[in-house]
């Protein structure tokens, strides 16, 4: 049977609000990591998840999440990894950082539903 995890999108007005919404609806204890990495190895089972990974997200209000995760947000979180990443890396981070904030490429939206839908095929339903 598969377990269906709610997300309330009203309540995701930044990267940081994903994290908490999370992992108080998927679980992992209430706690879902709070970077990419850590929640792709979430939605792998295992960390408060089914083992089996016989699981789906219903994102729901997901068009709020959307407007909200867009360019200016994907661009404050580009911000913030650039000021800490590797020096042989900063190159890439400031060419993405300059696309977003012209509008242009993936949104931090977007990075999260692409990761579900690669860790979760079939396992994410946008409401």
């Amino acid at each position: 049977m598969t377990v269906r995890y709610v997300l309330d999108g009203s309540q995701v007005k930044t990267l940081e609000d994903f994290w908490r919404v999370a992992g108080e609806g998927i679980g992992c204890g209430g706690y879902f990591g709070r970077n990419l990495d850590a929640l792709a190895d979430c939605l792998r089972g295992g960390f408060g998840t089914p083992d089996d990974g016989d699981f789906m997200i219903e994102w729901r209000d997901h068009e709020a999440s959307r407007q909200h995760l867009g360019y200016p947000e994907t661009a404050r979180q580009l911000e913030m990894w650039l000021a800490r990443c590797h020096p042989t890396n900063e190159a890439r981070m400031a060419a993405r950082l300059a696309d977003a904030r012209a509008g242009r490429g993936p949104s931090a939206f977007d990075w999260l539903v692409e990761i579900i839908e690669d860790e979760l095929p079939g396992g994410l339903s946008l409401r």
